[in-house]
């Protein structure tokens, strides 16, 4: 098959066409339409809007979450159209967030492994607590330096290193940066910027 550049360009032309209109749907029959079941939970008189602020990076895309009045679990998680960040649009991480509070594989206890086992356990939840601050304390007492070499005043703690959770908003991370720099801590890092 003799081909030159006229014959390329109409075959590229047909092709992309065909590509283009092919997933319209032409011959289908057409289905009845069903509402899901938690379709009809978004009713205003069902359910109340809320608006928030997706956990998963630095962007800070607005949500709409939709909450039963019933039992006050969310119904519905989408992009916010009024938001000037993301005007509703949502990444695949943002249009997955309802499995943060749905989620049946979610832990429901607090998990520890002690060092060298082999296995977790469950324990309570304020013996994990008090357990934490024991350790954060006692590690904070054995690397604080008050003085560096040059007899400069530091007043901090250098065997405590934080590396922060992008599933925090701004405002979250403030606070969890102000109580680590409360502890001394000069080694604060955040995994959205890495």
């Amino acid at each position: 098959m003799h081909t030159n550049r006229r014959n390329f360009l109409k075959l590229s032309a047909v092709a992309a066409t065909a590509t283009a209109f092919g997933g319209l749907g032409l011959g289908c029959k057409a289905k009845t339409a069903t509402l899901p079941d938690h379709a009809a939970a978004l009713d205003p008189k069902w359910s109340k809007q809320t608006t928030s602020v997706c956990c998963y990076c630095a962007v800070g895309c607005g949500l709409v979450v939709n909450t039963s009045l019933k039992d006050m679990k969310a119904v519905n998680v989408e992009g916010d159209p009024d938001h000037p960040i993301n005007e509703g649009a949502l990444c695949a991480k943002g249009a997955s967030i309802w499995q943060l509070g749905d989620n049946d594989r979610r832990p429901d206890s607090v998990l520890y492994r002690a060092p060298y086992s082999k296995g977790f356990k469950k324990v309570s939840l304020s013996w994990a607590l008090e357990t934490i601050a024991e350790r954060i304390k006692e590690t904070r007492d054995k690397t604080w330096t008050e003085k560096n070499a040059k007899g400069q005043v530091v007043n901090r703690c250098d065997g405590i290193a934080s590396l922060g959770s992008a599933a925090l908003d701004n405002e979250e991370c403030w606070a969890y940066q102000t109580m680590l720099r409360s502890l001394g801590l000069v080694y604060i890092e955040h995994q959205a910027r890495i």
